[in-house]
């Protein structure tokens, strides 16, 4: 079978949206990192749910998955976020640094461009919660011509759920059993 590479995005993913008050969901725990760049005297603060790790290690260790972070956390996705819930350091998409001021300002994810020529002709399982209706026509696309793509696109207060990784878990076991046949992307 060939490689298949799970794209994980970190806001909205990992590390939900705050409420008004400034709080990530009671499931996450708060810690203060910084990125490179930022001053050691102002912490970024984030809220991560200590399960999120476990869940995705197990994810990896049993399907034919290779994980990437797929981030504007960039090289900081792993020493910053990854090593708090435990994984081991993932490779990341360089995304490039670009002015903007929507994430969609192409009406498709900002990503989308990078992501497109990192992977090539690889199939992929894409996880971010900010895709557009442009960014599943193009999943749908890539698979229509033979190169399976499953967007999974958890809500950006709530985070990734148990949910999220069933459905991969469903999509790789149809793509091993079925290779053939089209496979579509999922949003909630």
């Amino acid at each position: 079978m060939p490689e298949v590479y799970l794209l994980i995005d970190v806001d909205g993913v990992l590390i939900p949206f705050p409420d008004s008050e400034g709080n990530g969901p009671a499931t996450h725990v708060r810690h203060s990192v910084v990125p490179t760049g930022y001053d050691a005297g102002s912490p970024v603060p984030i809220w991560l749910d200590p399960t999120h790790g476990p869940m995705l290690a197990e994810l990896i260790s049993e399907l034919p998955l290779t994980p990437v972070w797929c981030t504007s956390w960039r090289g900081d996705a792993s020493p910053l976020i990854g090593a708090k819930l435990g994984l081991e350091p993932f490779a990341h998409v360089e995304l490039a640094r670009q002015d903007i001021t929507t994430s969609h300002p192409n009406g498709y994810l900002w990503k989308r461009d990078d992501v497109s020529a990192w992977l090539g002709t690889a199939q992929a399982v894409w996880i971010d919660d900010d895709f557009t209706p442009a960014d599943h026509a193009w999943a749908a696309g890539r698979t229509a011509a033979g190169i399976p793509t499953l967007l999974v696109q958890p809500d950006p207060r709530v985070g990734l759920l148990p949910t999220h990784l069933e459905t991969i878990r469903s999509w790789m076991a149809e793509l091993v059993s079925m290779p053939s046949r089209p496979f579509t992307s999922l949003r909630d």
